[in-house]
């Protein structure tokens, strides 16, 4: 990870310590300190940058390869029953840490009650689409 004076408080270039998941040239995957389920994995560009829109081609590939790798790692560990995958890109989307990562999210039969619309609960008035409220 990148250790120069402009990520050295980032969070995720200070990994390098941490047990990674899968690891690759450009990026790792590591099981998220603040899970919402178990397993629920994060996948990080190795180069500090804050928007997955600002990643190499080369590293978006690299990346989509480790949320591969880690799923499979997960299948074994966890047995999950379905997956969410997605980003935040931009405090407007909920981002919190300013370094691009990909969630995975092992998701079990009967974790939520009702888990139609998966991610369109970020809106909640607008996740609901199938029923006449």
């Amino acid at each position: 990870m990148n250790r120069n004076s402009d990520t050295y408080l980032c969070p995720f270039c200070n990994l390098i310590n941490r047990n990674p998941l899968a690891t690759s040239d450009k990026g790792l995957a590591i099981l998220d300190g603040y899970p919402i389920s178990p397993g629920h994995t994060l996948i990080i560009p190795k180069r500090h940058v804050a928007s997955y829109f600002e990643l190499l081609s080369s590293e978006r590939d690299d990346l989509w390869d480790l949320v591969e790798q880690a799923k499979a790692i997960l299948d074994k560990q966890f047995s999950p029953d379905s997956y969410n995958v997605g980003f935040n890109d931009g405090p407007a989307a909920g981002q919190t840490i300013n370094h691009c990562h990909i969630h995975l999210i092992p998701r079990y039969a009967g974790d939520v009650a009702d888990p139609r619309g998966g991610l369109r609960w970020i809106i909640p008035d607008k996740a609901d689409y199938w029923s006449n409220r």
